[in-house]
């Protein structure tokens, strides 16, 4: 099925989904030093929501952490003292995307994205989303625990950089654009938000701009342009779980 947006040829029959699925099994990736998410059938006296112990349905209640589960999507409520919701700030939902390719550089103990790497691979391009892929680009990010690895991040010049390039959604496959212990400087967050004061929010902050952590991009995606639909789900909530789906684009 071919659609056309912005002038764009795009098939919407072969999405690419980089989104990580969520379980309540060890292959759930986890940051953040929480257990796993938990998917467990509801239980009234002698009454248990599965169809298995003889029920008529399957009910399960879902118990899970946005930011430490798997693919999430947040807006500058995860760092403000006043409230912000994703699904008030995400209103638009497909955006022209570049996805990019990147080893992190070794600084002591840390790996870092710095701006001197995303300068020459966005070569001049401003799209409205950018994808990060890490290098290298290994399976087990899909089911790693990030707690206590000192996972790479991106410098707050690589963050400056991204938003003075107008673009409004990052999109990263670790589980923070910061490093895991920064003494909650969240030096990239706020960069990337244009958030000067997390307790008196600046009216240039970037109300309507999005991070999105903890996606996997398969190795047989290639890099460059693409239409990216960003899903969420209505929470009103500072993040959502959420399933960012790429469509190639014909003849770019």
């Amino acid at each position: 099925m071919l659609a056309k947006i912005n002038n764009f040829e795009i098939d919407l029959s072969k999405p690419i989904d980089i989104s990580i699925p969520l379980s309540n099994t060890e292959e759930n990736p986890i940051a953040w030093y929480i257990e796993k998410p938990e998917i467990n059938p509801v239980v009234f006296g002698d009454w248990t929501g599965s169809v298995k112990a003889g029920a008529s349905t399957n009910f399960n209640t879902i118990s899970f952490n946005p930011h430490g589960h798997g693919t999430h999507t947040e807006c500058l409520g995860h760092i403000t003292k006043e409230f912000y919701s994703i699904n008030q700030c995400l209103k638009q939902f497909f955006f022209l995307a570049e996805l990019i390719s990147i080893e992190p550089e070794i600084q002591g103990e840390n790996a870092v994205i710095t701006k001197n790497q995303l300068e020459p691979l966005l070569n001049g391009k401003t799209p409205e989303a950018l994808i990060i892929r890490t290098l290298p680009n290994l399976a087990n990010k899909k089911h790693q625990n990030y707690s206590n690895t000192n996972p790479p991040y991106l410098s707050e010049e690589a963050a400056i950089f991204i938003c003075e390039s107008g673009i409004q959604h990052l999109l990263i496959d670790l589980p923070s654009v910061d490093k895991e212990y920064d003494e909650g400087k969240l030096l990239a967050h706020k960069a990337f938000w244009n958030v000067k004061d997390v307790t008196n929010l600046n009216a240039d902050a970037r109300l309507n701009c999005t991070i999105t952590e903890m996606i996997f991009v398969a190795d047989t995606v290639l890099d460059g342009s693409y239409f990216l639909n960003l899903q969420i789900a209505s929470f009103e909530n500072d993040a959502s779980p959420s399933k960012p789906i790429l469509f190639k684009i014909a003849d770019f």
